[in-house]
């Protein structure tokens, strides 16, 4: 069981550990409510967990000129093209 102290502006620190476990950054709503035997703390997620497949898409990278295609980078397909070309 972890102690915190209550600090002088009234505001009850979390252990480190305790908020990378729980996900909890700035800006995390944590609901307080009163239990018969003390406080009871919960936290309060307003963004469901999501899939990271229902992700896919969101960001795209940057255009950097033409695409590329599988051939240019097979190195079988480039000897034939030599072959080819040689006169």
């Amino acid at each position: 069981m972890t102690t915190v102290v209550l600090s002088d502006e009234r505001q009850v620190p979390l252990p480190a550990d305790l908020r990378r476990r729980l996900g909890l950054g700035a800006g995390a709503r944590l609901e307080l409510s009163e239990a018969p035997d003390g406080l009871r703390l919960r936290v309060l997620r307003a963004h469901p967990p999501t899939d990271i497949a229902n992700l896919a898409g969101m960001i795209k990278a940057p255009s950097r000129g033409a695409p590329c295609r599988l051939e240019d980078f097979d190195p079988a397909s480039l000897l034939v093209r030599e072959h080819d070309s040689a006169p």
